[in-house]
């Protein structure tokens, strides 16, 4: 795969305590320019994420080891540093804007299909702040060339 790469990344998740105006099964999708390499049989992929009605940018490094751990940091706007492998869970406190919490990832299944032309990844995971359950979540991501036109073939 090149250097320059698209990474499309679809996440659900389903509130454990509904919000009335909130409508909790609505998906987010984003898709957005990163940068991908391999080293040492772990990939890389690089973006910035910006947030609406704020100034500066969210870096963002995924790391995949295998078909066994998949880690998202961010730095800048917010800060994290989430961990999920299969059947663990993984604690870890979020900085953002309005203050820090603590996380909780429990991840029930992942799937990470590699392949020259693209990285398929399958996510679900059960999402608590501060030890207290919030939602059942689920991400898609899909990473490939910028020149490869299948943006949604997940």
């Amino acid at each position: 795969m090149t250097r320059d790469v698209l990474i499309s990344i679809s996440g659900l998740h389903t509130d454990l305590i509904h919000e009335p105006d909130m409508d909790p099964n609505e998906p987010i999708e984003i898709v957005t320019p990163a940068s991908y390499y391999e080293k040492d049989d772990k990939h890389y992929i690089f973006y910035d994420e910006l947030l609406e009605g704020f100034h500066g940018v969210i870096r963002n490094k995924i790391k995949i080891t295998g078909s066994e751990s998949l880690e998202i940091q961010k730095s800048g706007l917010s800060n994290a540093h989430m961990i999920f492998e299969k059947d663990k869970k993984n604690l870890t406190y979020y900085d953002t804007p309005y203050g820090q919490m603590l996380i909780g990832v429990n991840t029930r299944l992942m799937e990470v299909n590699i392949t020259d032309a693209n990285i398929k990844i399958r996510v679900d995971y059960e999402l608590d702040v501060n030890h207290e359950p919030l939602a059942d979540c689920s991400i898609r991501m899909n990473i490939f060339a910028r020149k490869n036109s299948e943006v949604f073939d997940a």
